[in-house]
């Protein structure tokens, strides 16, 4: 391990500087010589290096899922060739440079931190030694030697003999104990990163060889950790315990708020959401915007989830737009009758109603106040006279008419007359 740390021996000098600046605020605040001091300054450390790998995080992120994305094609591809590898280098590279995607990116961040990591084990282990390094003196070195964190010194291991941790002025019980529960919450946290990773944030949609290698690795690296850890320096276990908490949060954060495709965290959000954009008419930041404009431009192509979130923001009166934001859908747009009550377009229609059996056979239904067929045919010349009602009853009192009405010579009612027939004489 001395022999892997020393080939980072370049970046001990820029590490040992920042531990010492910070190491100037914190001594004093809680003392030069105390644990407080020194621990801060190496958590400090880990936050500033995190902050800087936050864009590397983001490609990371990208890089995860588009590699999500690849898989069932590269199943395909490992299928179609499992006889020719050299042809499935090919065109796994190739799909690669179509796609825009590289493997090498999901590693990015572990990467960029191993040389930070490696140089503060090698500034720590400098310390145990009583060697100074970099930018720290001799002063300094006697100041972080008497540096204990809960009864244990910095740069004591798991593995040190009594007699080594004696010499730093500690004992070797309680070393074992605080470096065997740190090692143990940094293994824990990892772990914890990775099952909530496989368990909330991968697509349940597709099962790939990709998804059984995290859970692998959801297994091995806590073993990697404990392994490792025994023969790491509680100074060094105090910088990866942060930086896996820090991880955690992180992963916690991009479950919450930006969850991969699929997901039962994706599941998880779009509920939230839904019940945010209803309750409010509008999205509250830009990720939201982004989601939502991600999910339209899937179209046809969205998951369930997402599909789901559509129909509850149109049953909502919503509708989801291009640019991401939640305008009224036309079918829910009020407007404002003759007699100013408002109603919406969305309102149910009125039945028409039940016609009786005449109408029915009628062909159209009789409304109240329309006249009948008949009276609609009915010509202007063969309205009865009105004006005249005496004579007409003198017509109908005459000798010879039996006196039969016009209805029962069989003349019609209301409608047109029949030609008289030439009386007998």
């Amino acid at each position: 391990m001395d022999t892997i740390a020393s080939l980072f021996s370049f970046i001990t000098t820029p590490v040992s500087w920042v531990i010492v600046q910070f190491h100037s605020v914190y001594g004093a605040i809680f003392g030069p010589d105390t644990g407080w001091a020194w621990g801060l300054s190496i958590v400090s450390l880990v936050i500033l290096i995190r902050i800087c790998l936050i864009p590397l995080f983001v490609k990371q992120i990208k890089a995860t899922r588009a590699m999500q994305t690849l898989q069932p094609e590269m199943k395909k591809i490992q299928e179609r060739y499992k006889n020719d590898k050299q042809r499935q280098s090919e065109e796994m590279m190739k799909l690669y440079k179509e796609t825009g995607t590289n493997p090498l990116s999901s590693c990015l961040p572990i990467l960029a931190q191993s040389p930070f990591f490696f140089a503060l084990y090698h500034v720590l282990n400098s310390i145990a030694n009583n060697d100074t390094i970099g930018v720290i003196n001799q002063s300094l070195l006697e100041s972080a030697q008497k540096a204990h964190i809960f009864g244990a010194p910095l740069a004591a291991k798991f593995t040190d003999s009594s007699a080594d941790v004696t010499a730093l002025d500690a004992s070797l019980t309680t070393v074992r104990i605080v470096t065997a529960v740190m090692i143990v919450l940094m293994s824990a946290s990892q772990f914890y990163t990775q099952r909530q990773l496989m368990t909330k944030n991968v697509d349940t949609t597709v099962k790939t060889p990709f998804m059984q290698q995290q859970k692998m690795l959801m297994y091995v690296f806590p073993v990697m950790f404990a392994v490792f850890g025994i023969n790491f320096p509680v100074g060094v276990l105090v910088y990866w315990l942060t930086t896996n908490v820090w991880t955690m949060g992180q992963q916690m954060y991009v479950i919450h708020n930006n969850p991969t495709p699929g997901s039962k965290a994706q599941a998880a959000y779009l509920e939230r959401l839904t019940k945010h954009v209803t309750n409010h008419g509008k999205t509250r930041r830009r990720g939201e915007r982004a989601i939502i404009k991600a999910i339209v431009a899937k179209g046809r192509d969205r998951n369930e989830f997402e599909r789901k979130f559509i129909n509850g923001l149109s049953k909502a009166g919503l509708a989801a737009q291009a640019d991401g934001t939640v305008m009224k859908s036309d079918a829910a747009v009020a407007t404002v009758a003759e007699d100013g009550t408002p109603t919406t377009a969305t309102s149910k229609r009125q039945q028409p109603k039940r016609q009786s059996k005449s109408q029915r056979q009628s062909g159209h239904p009789k409304q109240a106040g329309e006249p009948t067929s008949l009276e609609k045919a009915e010509p202007e010349d063969a309205k009865p006279d009105t004006a005249k009602p005496d004579a007409a009853k003198k017509a109908a009192s005459k000798p010879g008419s039996g006196g039969r009405s016009k209805a029962q010579s069989g003349q019609r009612k209301g409608g047109p007359q029949r030609p008289k027939s030439p009386s007998k004489k």
